[in-house]
């Protein structure tokens, strides 16, 4: 009962709760050991550093067959080889693939098709928050074409292998910066209004969230649970590159990589995550998806972001 409102006074107090104050804090009522994965397959997009480096660790560690999705070879050899000598698992593989070019996201599963035949966990991580307003190779803006519609495409994509693998999971990072964003589908891709970095960021974190509530109801029979999670404010590279006045001032405070991936893991493997769908997440506890009335959807507005991204990525022409 005291470790609940711990939880429930570090959640509403906010920072407290990102930090590594409240991750050490809350870590304190959990079991150690999580089960083994041996025989399961886990794709982890970004994994070459920051939270998607230390998930792909973290399943690796549990004995899990880890595909690792990068978009730079030299970096993702690298990261495949450190991963594998830290954990002593040699089934750690590289994926190339460029959430922001719809081509690639399509070229990588193929690859992923071709190597295997199921697959139990799909962690969506990677992502950018673009300095300023900057096109991808097919013309959409950057932050969300990489945020939203590559990992749209990439789910979609590899429902099949998902289904293969039910009881499967995917897991959608997004973060805390999402509950100041509402979800803007008159102009998803800022080209009406003043091109904020860390405000655009939000609002694709915000339709992450939104997206992981219509596949939860979409895949539920397919026997895939879909979650969402935020990592609190972890020390990772694309914080320090992003918010260098942020990190600077926070840095005795933030998490580490693999506080932050700690949930990521935890989802993709655990138990009682695997009895419920759609939920977002934060240190291994349901959190609520809105702290503002003013950033709720309305009725449809789901059903709307989904065939919006169908239809940019190209699969309304392709079913």
């Amino acid at each position: 009962m005291l470790a609940s409102a711990l939880d429930r006074v570090l959640d509403f107090t906010v920072a407290p709760g990102y930090t590594n104050l409240g991750f050490a804090l809350r870590a304190r009522a959990w079991e150690d050991r999580l089960p083994t994965m041996a025989g399961q397959t886990v794709l982890v997009t970004g994994g070459t550093s920051g939270l998607g480096r230390a998930a792909a660790e973290g399943f690796a560690r549990l004995d899990a067959r880890v595909l690792v999705l990068a978009r730079n070879p030299e970096k993702g050899e690298r990261a495949v080889r450190e991963i594998a000598a830290a954990t002593g698992n040699a089934h750690v593989e590289l994926v190339l693939g460029d959430l922001g070019d719809l081509r690639s996201v399509r070229a990588a599963v193929a690859d992923v098709t071709s190597r295997v035949d199921a697959l139990n966990v799909l962690v969506n991580n990677a992502g950018v928050m673009a300095p300023e307003r900057t096109l991808s190779k097919d013309g959409f803006e950057l932050t969300f074409a990489t945020n939203v519609l590559g990992p749209f495409l990439l789910t979609e994509l590899l429902a099949g292998l998902l289904e293969a693998g039910a009881p499967s999971r995917v897991v959608n990072v997004s973060s805390g910066g999402m509950y100041t964003a509402r979800l803007d589908l008159d102009d998803p891709q800022t080209e009406r209004r003043e091109y904020d970095p860390p405000a655009v960021y939000a609002r694709t974190k915000r339709a992450e969230v939104v997206l992981t509530e219509e596949w939860a109801r979409r895949f539920a029979a397919r026997g895939i649970v879909v979650h969402a999670m935020h990592p609190g404010w972890a020390d990772t590279p694309g914080v320090k590159t992003s918010l260098p006045r942020f990190h600077k001032l926070m840095r005795p405070l933030l998490r580490n990589a693999e506080q932050g991936a700690d949930t990521i893991v935890w989802l993709g493997s655990a138990d009682a995550p695997a009895t419920e769908t759609g939920r977002f997440w934060h240190d291994r506890e349901h959190r609520p998806t809105h702290r503002l009335p003013t950033t709720r959807e309305h009725p449809g507005e789901a059903a709307r972001l989904w065939a919006l991204c169908a239809r940019l990525t190209g699969l309304d022409d392709e079913r």
